[in-house]
């Protein structure tokens, strides 16, 4: 645990500011934080539809001739979807860059490339080909949502992070919907260039054009955010010393705090989750259209009958990371999440009439997309430090992004129509989700009523306080690094 003493001293080695000087009046740090909500999520938001987009259409492409097109047999098909992943896995600790190097640069740089890659992809004339492309776009891609989420933290704290998180994952579904929708449109219509290869070209050049949006307009961290004002610098850099003890974010990693998260059960308990909610994330949208056609729509329809259920999953993504946020209690809303998605799998993999099945496409989709930007809040939560944050993302995400690895081989073309077995190990994985959200946040108890008798205070009074304004002399002293495992930290439940 940090001494408060250490804390202060890395407050006054931040540019000289003295604890007293972090208390600022609670409407400017509302008006930051709001303002920052402006300038930031909106960009980040788009870059993540168009990043979903890119990785996604390839099933929509599937039912849209490229199937014929790249003679896509036997298990072709789930292979252009497994070495996504693969490679993402691989190239997960290039999110580290984003606190090594200027983001603005990371990111700018991470989404000219995946945009170049997913455009290359109209150009395709086999398989192999494919194959190829497909591989540098998870290495690309592996650097942009992983980072994105570490950049939050830089600039949110623990309490408000997780509903921007939510803003931002929510952009995955909204992306199939409009995958859908932009899908039936281009394949619809007749045109000299295949309606698949249409797709790949339509859905990537915005991709493109976007890199010098995000180089100019990416912050590197917020007292340096050309948007803010000097006086709003002051209370964006009080916040940051009021969360780690020290403004500076971008430049170094802590080793032995990498190293220590590896060493931490919790950490290990999210990674689990976030696989478990991986192997239906990933899956969903790559087979959907195809699990559409199955149930007996034409491939026009099917794509457009696949949007409402991520409509609805757009919302459910929202509303409960904002009440995860309000109650701070996220282990009990990824209960609740897990369920709803487990159920829409069962009804899928036990049920035959084909309206009650489109039904729990909703559940499905509903449930699968409002678990995973709450344990993507839950990992930030509850590391104290940029560096234990950063190597808490990195876990999750090379132990969880082999879920997709599982999932995008679940439906395999010989056990079409209702691919029993598929739906039964994403309903298995949910259910388990649930199991060890459940399992966790009794963990979690736990440790707060050890942190309880060491520092004194319950956990609603201590933790609560610690994240709000602190007002009286004697509580100024110990203002900074309160997120950094001080006295004040409490584990989110």
């Amino acid at each position: 645990m940090a001494d408060p003493g250490d804390a202060e001293k890395s407050t006054r080695l931040a540019g000289g500011v003295e604890p007293f000087s972090l208390q600022h009046d609670p409407a400017a740090n509302t008006h930051v934080r709001r303002k920052i909500d402006r300038n930031m999520l909106p960009l980040f938001f788009v870059l993540y539809m168009l990043a979903f987009l890119d990785r996604g259409n390839i099933g929509n492409a599937e039912i849209a001739g490229m199937k014929t097109a790249l003679n896509l047999i036997g298990d072709r098909y789930e292979w252009l979807l497994t070495i996504f992943y693969i490679t993402y896995i691989v190239f997960e600790f290039s999110l580290l860059f984003w606190k090594i190097l200027p983001p603005h640069i990371v990111c700018a740089t991470v989404v000219f490339l995946w945009g170049l890659v997913a455009t290359l992809q109209s150009t395709t004339q086999n398989w192999q080909g494919m194959m190829a492309l497909r591989f540098f776009l998870g290495a690309f891609e592996a650097a942009y949502a992983p980072g994105v989420i570490y950049l939050f933290s830089f600039f949110y704290l623990r309490h408000e992070v997780g509903f921007r998180c939510g803003i931002f994952a929510s952009a995955a579904p909204l992306a199939s919907t409009f995958a859908g929708a932009l899908a039936y449109g281009i394949t619809n219509g007749d045109s000299k260039l295949a309606n698949w290869r249409l797709l790949f070209l339509v859905e990537g050049l915005p991709t493109i054009l976007m890199a010098p949006v995000a180089f100019f307009f990416v912050p590197d961290s917020p007292d340096k955010a050309r948007f803010l004002n000097p006086a709003e610098k002051e209370v964006a850099r009080a916040r940051a010393i009021r969360q780690t003890g020290t403004s500076e974010r971008v430049g170094s990693i802590d080793v032995k705090q990498l190293a220590r998260t590896l060493l931490d059960l919790k950490a290990w308990c999210n990674a689990l989750l976030y696989f478990s909610a991986n192997v239906s994330y990933a899956s969903l949208p790559v087979y959907l259209p195809l699990i559409l056609t199955q149930m007996g729509y034409s491939s026009i329809n099917a794509q457009g009958l696949s949007a409402p259920p991520y409509f609805i999953a757009f919302l459910c993504a929202l509303i409960t990371t904002f009440i995860a946020d309000r109650t701070q209690q996220r282990g009990l809303v990824l209960v609740v999440t897990s369920l709803v998605g487990a159920i829409g799998y069962v009804i899928l993999a036990t049920v035959k009439t084909v309206g009650v099945r489109y039904f729990a496409i909703f559940l499905a989709a509903a449930g699968v997309f409002s678990t995973i930007p709450n344990i993507l809040a839950w990992t930030l939560n509850n590391q104290g430090n940029d560096s234990r944050r950063g190597a808490g993302l990195v876990l999750i995400n090379v132990v969880g992004q082999c879920g997709p690895v599982l999932g995008t081989r679940l439906y395999p073309s010989d056990e079409r129509p209702r691919y029993i077995k598929g739906m039964s190990v994403c309903a298995a994985f949910m259910f388990f989700a649930s199991v060890l959200s459940l399992a966790l946040r009794c963990l979690l108890v736990w440790e707060n009523r050890r942190l309880d008798a060491k520092y004194g205070g319950s956990v609603d009074s201590v933790a609560a306080k610690g994240e709000q304004e602190i007002t009286t002399p004697d509580e100024k002293e110990m203002d900074a690094a309160v997120e950094d495992y001080g006295p004040k930290f409490r584990y989110v439940l």
